[in-house]
Formats: structure tokens, sequence, C-alpha cells
């Protein structure tokens, strides 16, 4: 059986943004069904480290680390070929690199902004592109991609954000598109998510918790869906967004 089918079972798992609480609690949940080989990928290599001893103490058999920025992606080709190598390829990637940014229609700082969406789009979309590539030549896989219900259609108070998470949304749909019987792209969009990136912001309705999320992610890797959505109300709350007329849609300021 190729890793394709593997569904939540595949044993080796790459981790693209390696220190994201969403990305660790979906390893924790495959962990807690078996033992993971794991990689972790981030540019923090402290932070990564301590990820590291967490996945080693709650069972994991072995967890190796790899710095990388997003942003260097002349590095990402080696960097990636590195992770498949220790591990000795990957059942199941997970891509969830990703900035927040200044919450705002026309942002004050246009340079950081420029990096956000070169974090969000470029960055995770570089990462993704080199991880699908390696598994097509290999024996395929699940790539697992955090993007956010705000891609679903970016509103005023969110604009940078909503904006490149929708291109590397729409990136990872035509890439399933592509490799569909070959590599399974599987696009994770949750609403608000309590983290360390949305620590101090007001809660937006349904927030949840990044164990909701890896919940429905561990649901669609044993599923048929190519989308998800965490939790499942807002794939109609979305819905719903996506036929309001656009002058009653800019009147929403959150």
């Amino acid at each position: 059986m190729s890793s394709a089918n593997t569904g939540s079972a595949g044993r080796r798992v790459l981790v693209l943004g390696g220190t994201s609480e969403i990305a660790l609690a979906i390893v924790s949940a495959l962990q807690a069904q078996e033992p993971r080989e794991v990689a972790l990928l981030g540019r923090d290599g402290a932070a990564l480290g301590l990820a590291a001893e967490r996945l080693r103490e709650a069972g994991g058999p072995g967890v190796s680390t790899f710095e990388c920025d997003a942003l260097d992606t002349d590095r990402h080709q080696a960097v990636v070929a590195q992770a498949f190598d220790e591990l000795g390829g990957v059942d199941i990637a997970i891509v969830a690199v990703g900035e927040l940014g200044e919450r705002a229609g026309l942002p004050s700082d246009v340079d950081a902004a420029v990096r956000s969406m070169r974090v969000n789009m470029v960055g995770a979309g570089s990462l993704l592109l080199h991880t699908a590539r390696r598994m097509r030549e290999g024996a395929g896989g699940t790539i697992v991609v955090l993007s956010s219900v705000a891609a679903e259609r970016p509103r005023r108070a969110n604009s940078v954000y909503g904006a490149s998470k929708a291109g590397l949304d729409s990136l990872a749909q035509a890439v399933g598109d592509e490799l569909h019987g070959k590599v399974r792209l599987l696009v994770v969009r949750p609403g608000f998510v309590r983290t360390r990136m949305t620590h101090g912001l007001e809660e937006a309705p349904f927030a949840c918790t990044p164990d909701v999320v890896a919940s429905a992610v561990m649901k669609g890797l044993d599923g048929r869906a190519h989308t998800v959505w965490a939790p499942s109300t807002l794939r109609w709350v979305m819905l719903v967004m996506r036929l309001i007329p656009r002058p009653i849609f800019r009147r929403i300021e959150r």
C-alpha cells in the first residue's frame, strides 16, 4: 500500500512550521494512536528544540529538527530534502507556516504587511511545492495545509492575512487537483483558534482550541474530504458569508 492511502496511519511526519501550536496538536493526536517519526522545520532553533523534547516525552521514538526561515526560499529545497532523507520519506506533511500581522484594512506599516504576505503565501507556498514534488517522486502521501476561514472571503479587518491565506489555499487546492491519486492535499480552514498568535485579541464567534482543529484533521485524514473546517459549523457560516452582497459585506468591521 502506498503512503498516499494510509490516512492517519502514516508513520513519518514532517511539520513545516514546527513550533505551530495547531500543528503540534495534530502530531500529538497522531502519536496518541501510535508512535511516529517526526521532523520539525522552523526558524527558531531553541523553540524547535523545546517542541521536539515535548514530543519525545509524549512517546515519540524519534524527533529531529531543521532550522529554516520561511522567507529564505533559496534554502527550502535543500532543507526539505534533508528532512525527507532523515525520515526515509514522508507519509504526512503539515504546512503550518504563517503570521497574523497587523489587523487593518489598510495597514499603517506597509513593509510589515508585505513581509506577512511573503511569509503566508510565498514562503509557505514554496515549502508546499518542494514537499509536494518530493512526495510525488516517492511513495505519495498526504499534505495537510493550514489555511483559514479568512481565505474564503477576506474582510476589511484582516485584508493582508485573509488575502495571503487565500493565495495559499488556492495553490493547495490546485496542486491537490494536479496530484490527485498520488499525493493528497487536505486543506484545513480553522476559525479563531486560541494560540499565542491570537493572544490578547477579542475572540470571534465559534472560537476553538488547537485540539479541536487536530480532531477535525484526524477525521479528515481518515475520510475522503479535500477541505475540512474547524469547527465544522463554519462551513455553513462561510457559505452564507460568500453570498452577502458587497455593499453589506464591506460594513463588517471585524
